[in-house]
This record gives structure tokens, sequence and C-alpha cells, in this order.
């Protein structure tokens, strides 16, 4: 069961009524959405107004915390947004979205290891490379022999071979370990080429595991995505500074495996109807209830916690917006999957959340149906700011940089 606040029906009521508050604003906002660039310059500051007033009430954050996420994680999205778009125009909203929440991972973990909050090449780059692997390989649309092509080849460019690109999906990604290694040098840093190698072992063990899906236990699926979830927040911790103590090395895989984790039981719906074995999945399909997986990841969460807490770098504002995080996106996964747990063990699970499990699952289907007028303003904060190239200290590909 989860550990830490409480929340009574009438406290979830008044979040919810906050939440709500929150949500009509900002689609106000969006419908207000002007055509003219010059006047779309104010909407990212009205939009950080309201989340500041949304925080305030439905998430129980203070002032300074609000100030945290304002000023450090929010303009690190839209920076990270704009270069997205910039580089490569055909990226999606969603790939923006996926490719911010590694970022936003990325840096949540540089105060921890002792640097300052921002965008660089290296989290930039890696992030970005999300959409472009990621994505592909776990497409059930694509052969099993496209994807081991795919993924031979990217091995070799991860080992420093400089192959002709042979379509665009390569030409991106053979450009953005161009950045990574522009930032690293490979013979000085020599841990974080490891560590992209590790994740790619392990999206290769996932493929080995789609061929064979006769062959899945809980064991084996249990440690691909320690695996995978480990390797990705690890890198991410190498790229942050180069090298890594022992204890750091250690958190951020833990931290990389709860992570991964809280996606497959997000995602436990929809590779139940692909036919995609996750440790979740698996149980599911086995016709067990979650009760059991979960009240272990929720241990696990207190484990990765004791680990954060020994760093002797991050404040604790940071450090309690981060266990804030991960709560949440427990809670959330389990709301969304309710029908796979028993009726006590959700009981007991909601009143950890700030919100009722029935109002989140509401309000995500609201959020899905509107999901038009949330383009317009995502498109319209992206348009909100600048970014020069030589903040970044580098120069965008010329084959994906806008002719115009």
């Amino acid at each position: 069961m989860p550990t830490g606040q409480r929340y009574s029906l009438r406290e979830q009521q008044t979040r919810e009524k906050a939440y709500d508050k929150g949500l009509r604003a900002v689609e106000r906002q969006a419908r207000k959405v002007s055509r003219f660039p010059a006047e779309r310059i104010g909407v990212q500051c009205r939009i950080i107004e309201l989340f500041a007033q949304f925080s305030a009430v439905a998430l129980d954050l203070s002032p300074e915390a609000v100030k945290l996420l304002e000023n450090d994680f929010l303009p690190i999205g839209v920076s990270l947004a704009q270069w997205a778009r910039r580089f490569d125009s055909s990226l999606t909203r969603a790939d923006i979205l996926q490719a911010c929440r590694n970022a936003w991972t990325a840096c949540g973990l540089q105060p921890l290891l002792g640097e300052r909050p921002g965008l660089t090449p290296a989290i930039l780059a890696y992030s970005l490379l999300y959409p472009y692997s990621d994505n592909y390989l776990d497409c059930t649309g694509i052969s099993n022999a496209a994807k081991i092509r795919f993924n031979e080849r990217f091995r070799e460019r991860l080992l420093g071979e400089e192959y002709a690109a042979r379509d665009q999906r390569e030409m991106a990604i053979w450009a953005l370990v161009k950045l990574i290694e522009g930032q690293y040098p490979r013979i000085s840093y020599p841990q974080i080429f490891d560590c992209l190698l590790a994740i790619h072992r392990a999206q290769d063990e996932s493929l080995a595991q789609q061929r064979n899906l006769s062959r899945h236990d809980q064991v084996s699926l249990l440690q691909m995505s320690c695996a995978k979830g480990g390797a990705s927040v690890l890198a991410d911790a190498c790229l942050v500074r180069g090298r890594l103590s022992e204890e750091e090395s250690k958190f951020s895989f833990e931290w990389g495996i709860l992570l991964q984790l809280g996606d497959d039981l997000q995602d436990v719906r929809e590779d139940l109807l692909n036919d995609s074995m996750t440790l979740f999945s698996y149980a599911v399909a086995s016709g067990k209830p979650l009760d059991g997986l979960l009240s272990q990841l929720l241990n696990f969460c207190e484990q990765v916690t004791i680990g954060m807490n020994n760093l002797t770098n991050g404040s604790e504002l940071l450090k309690g917006l981060l266990r804030m995080s991960w709560r949440s996106l427990i809670l959330g996964a389990i709301a969304d999957s309710y029908e796979y747990f028993s009726a006590s063990f959700l009981a007991e699970a909601e009143q950890y959340s700030p919100f009722r499990f029935e109002f989140l699952r509401k309000r995500k289907k609201r959020l899905e149906a509107r999901q038009g007028l949330y383009a317009v303003l995502f498109d319209a904060v992206l348009e909100s700011g600048t970014e020069s190239n030589a903040e970044l200290g580098m120069e965008l590909p010329a084959v994906f940089a806008d002719p115009a």
C-alpha cells in the first residue's frame, strides 16, 4: 500500500474543483489563441499563472515548489519542444511530449548530481532519440526482420561507426548521436557510450522476447524492464555530468526501473490488446489481480526514495517534488487500470490520491476528446518564445533546418 498523506473525500472534492477550474481556464485560453504570432506572446505567461493557481490548491504545492517548476522544469520543456520542431517539423506532439518527459528526468537529476538545471546538447539529443528509435521498435506494424536490421546499424553507430544514412530516420539518429559526441568525446567519456549500448542491448532482448512469445515468465519480463528502464535513466545521469559515483549510478538505475515499471502499468490494457508481454500484462493474462505486484512496486518506490535522500546534493524541495511525481505516476496508473485490482485494494489506495480514481478516469477521457483544442494551445506556447543556436552551443544539421 502507499504511504504518506491520506485524503478525505471532502479534501479530494476540493482538489477536484480546483482541477476543473484550472482546466476550464486553460481551455478558454486555447479558444482565444490568435492567428497572429505577435498576439501569442502572452500565452505562455498566462498558462504559467494558471498552473500556479492550480498547483497551490489541487496539488498542495508551496509557493517555493511552484516557483521551482515554473523557473526550471516548464521552460526546459518549452525550449526542448521549440528545438524539436526546428530539428524535424514532422515530429508529432506526442513525440515531443515523450522527449520532454525524458528531458525533465535528466533535468531533475542535474541538481541531485550537483549541476544547475538546464537543457544541454547531450540531453536534447538523447531525449529526441526516443521518438526515432523506441517508437519504431515498439510499432506492431513493422516486421521483426526490419527492426533487427535497424537495430544492427544503430548499434554500429553507437560504437562510433559513421555509415551514410539510408533514410530520414537514420539521418536524424546519426545527427543526434553526433551531438552527444560533440559534448562528450568518446575517448574521455566511455561510460556514456557504454550506457547507450546497454539500452540498445535491452532493446535487442525485447525484440527477441517478441519472437518467442511462448517463453515468457515473470522473472525474464522483470529483468527486461529493469535492464531497459535502468539503463535509460543511468544514461541520463551520465549525460548530466559525464562520470558518476557508485551511489549515484545505483540511484539512477533504480529510478529508471521505477519509471519503466510505472510506464508498463500505464500501458497494461494496450499491451494486452497487442499481445505484448510485460510483468503486469503477463499477470493479468494469467488471471491474477495486480494487488501483490503493486504492493511490491510501492515498496520499491520507498527504496528509491531512500537512495535519493542519501545523495548529498539536491534540495529537500526538489526531492519532495520527485517523490510526489513517482507516487502520482503509480496512483494514476492504478486508477486507469482499475479492473485489474481487487475492490479492497482500490479502496485503500484511493485514500492516498488527491483525486478520486473515477474523477481521474473521466478527466483523462475529456482530455483525449479535446486533442485538437490542446494542439492549438501547444503550438501557441511553442511560438511564444525564441531560442538561438548559440544558447546551446550547437548548430542544427542543415538537412533538418527550416529552409526559410
